[in-house]
């Protein structure tokens, strides 16, 4: 049961991470120059690719950067 509710928490902690690099990706397609979406996106950087995310998780950072980004290049070309 407990398991369950630390479980749900570290799901919770990803997810808004996943949308908060979204976001702050999409805001540097718009302004690249945007420094505080700079900071933003190498402090996501770096939950993503460190010890605390592999244990919430499990799953490999790098590779969910990666897709999350073709998700967002993906999503804003066919915006246009």
């Amino acid at each position: 049961m407990i398991e369950n509710v630390f479980q749900n928490l570290a799901n919770a902690i990803i997810i808004q991470a996943a949308k908060d690099y979204r976001i702050v990706i999409r805001m540097l397609a718009k302004n690249p120059q945007h420094s505080r979406a700079m900071e933003e996106k190498k402090e996501l950087e770096d939950f993503f690719l460190s010890e605390w995310f592999k244990t919430l998780s499990g799953v490999n950072g790098e590779i969910l950067l990666k897709k999350l980004e073709q998700e967002v290049r993906h999503d804003s070309k066919r915006a246009f």
